[in-house]
């Protein structure tokens, strides 16, 4: 199952595509834990995409996912910025710049690819179906 919706860069996207994934990768039967999981990634890279970088040049963002094999990638492509998305360090006063420390966090590996005028932010997500075998899939352990 795959996806890729073009939306205005406008905050008010970021709840168009957290609705899209979410009911996408429901009805495939995603796991629950998996779907938030997702859904709170492509908030973050969405709303780092809107802050920092700039439209494509049809003025809109690209957001995208695929979901196979137990996995989910998501992406977010956009006209680039001055500077490459990494993950931050903030202080614990800081009101922001902990985007990406999430989305490190959460996926199993990110990144940034580069395609000419446009930046591709993406990370890969475990993402079992809801019951396989008769089993609930086990949480990560914190730490």
């Amino acid at each position: 199952m795959s996806s890729v919706v073009l939306l205005p860069y406008a905050p008010s996207s970021v709840a168009v595509a957290r609705q899209r994934l979410s009911t996408d990768l429901q009805a495939s039967g995603v796991f629950e834990n998996a779907i938030d999981d997702a859904v709170l990634v492509v908030s973050e890279l969405l709303s780092n995409a809107l802050r920092h970088a700039h439209p494509l040049p049809s003025g809109m963002v690209r957001v995208a996912w695929l979901w196979s094999d137990d996995h989910i990638e998501v992406a977010v492509s956009d006209g680039g910025a001055a500077t490459e998305p990494r993950a931050g360090r903030p202080t614990l006063s800081s009101l922001g710049g902990r985007g990406l420390g999430i989305v490190e966090y959460v996926a199993e590996s990110w990144g940034v690819r580069h395609d000419g005028d446009t930046t591709t932010v993406w990370a890969v997500l475990p993402a079992p179906n809801g019951v396989a075998n008769g089993q609930v899939p086990a949480l990560r352990e914190a730490g």
